[in-house]
């Protein structure tokens, strides 16, 4: 009887891909240079935020007396991202005023509720997207030395498909996908490679002599704690994802003492609950949690019953701060800790910073023991 012996496959690096800003950015480049040189451009090439240029193919262009429209097809790498292979189109229109006007067209969301990182009524281009598009024009503009205004339309043919395998429905984005990124690269979701990459960023961090570190889930609240904690080394801020337990827990194992934990009300909300594996999908938000945490913070059965009826915890959170009611993050922050420190089984301090989207500190808890 032969045994068969199965080989051991070898891992491969998961390959990163672009965001749907990224794409929307570099269309907006292929399209306004194509305009304004007179030349059909086939690529474009961007500078990121994530520090890196990258270039892309032009699916599409087209261009007219006024107006031009590029097309860039999204690589979403090896992320299994509800958005790749979508085309993102951006159209651009001279005007004679001056100015910029950003808008989504077909396929790109809309917000129809509040606590969202766009105002009600604006098409769901997040802020750093939004920002790359504007900053793009800008240049070519100036590099033209064209001094008129321009409307840019976004859109993403098949997007309001797409949207309902998202969140956005729910959150009040009606209509399509958002047009997102923060860094302009969507790298790869494998749980096993992300909890290696946080594992060797705490061993980085204590072979650098660091006993004290700030985890933060994301780009954003990572910047927010490099602000807040300007005496740490580099290598002492560690992006942690959704895997705050996973985290803690290898900090303790690896003889960290001390623990900055710096993020939004979205993730945090559930870190005060106890829970330490914070994916959206996986833990959604307990609204009746943070109905009851308001009351503790003095809220009146009215303002209790809002955040209750909340769109988002980072709506909940505005309406705590507009009501004035900031005991409500100090105690988020204080349980944050609480669960954090029952999660590792005590020897260590733990601090907690809320911050908004803006960056503004919305609460501060520490403990120890």
């Amino acid at each position: 009887m032969t045994m068969k012996t199965e080989e051991k496959k070898e891992e491969k690096p998961l390959r990163k891909g672009y965001t749907t800003g990224a794409c929307a950015t570099a269309a907006v480049q292929a399209a306004l240079v194509s305009l304004l040189s007179g030349e059909k451009q086939e690529t474009a090439t961007i500078f990121l935020p994530a520090k890196v240029f990258a270039t892309f193919a032009v699916e599409k262009c087209e261009v007219k007396e006024d107006r031009a429209i590029a097309a860039i097809k999204k690589d979403a790498g090896d992320d299994p991202d509800v958005t790749h292979g979508a085309i993102i189109y951006a159209e651009v229109i001279l005007k004679e005023e001056p100015g910029i006007e950003l808008d989504g067209g077909e396929g790109v969301g809309r917000a129809t509720k509040p606590g969202l990182a766009v105002e009600v009524g604006q098409a769901a281009i997040n802020p750093v997207p939004r920002k790359m598009i504007l900053s793009e024009a800008e240049k070519i503009l100036t590099d033209f030395n064209r001094t008129e205004g321009l409307k840019i339309i976004i859109s993403v043919p098949g997007g309001e498909e797409m949207a309902k395998k998202t969140l956005n429905g729910r959150l009040g984005i009606i209509g399509g996908i958002s047009i997102l990124g923060t860094r302009g690269i969507v790298m790869p979701f494998s749980t096993a490679a992300y909890k290696a990459s946080i594992i060797q960023a705490v061993q980085v961090a204590r072979a650098g002599g660091c006993d004290h570190v700030a985890i933060t889930t994301g780009g954003r609240s990572e910047k927010y704690a490099i602000q807040q904690l300007p005496e740490l080394k580099e290598e002492a801020f560690i992006e942690m994802g959704d895997f705050i337990g996973f985290t803690l827990k290898h900090c303790k194992r690896l003889g960290i003492k001390r623990v900055s934990m710096v993020g939004m009300m979205g993730k945090f909300s559930k870190v005060a609950q106890g829970v330490m594996m914070v994916h959206s999908k996986s833990a959604p938000v307990d609204f009746n949690f943070l109905a009851e945490t308001a009351l503790q913070a003095g809220a009146s059965p009215e303002e209790v019953e809002e955040v209750r009826g909340a769109n988002t915890a980072s709506h909940a959170g505005e309406l705590m701060a507009a009501a004035g009611h900031y005991r409500f993050f100090d105690i988020l922050c204080a349980s944050c800790c609480e669960h954090a420190l029952k999660e590792v089984g005590g020897g260590m301090e733990i601090e907690t910073t809320l911050y908004t989207f803006k960056g503004e500190c919305l609460g501060k808890a520490e403990c120890h023991g």
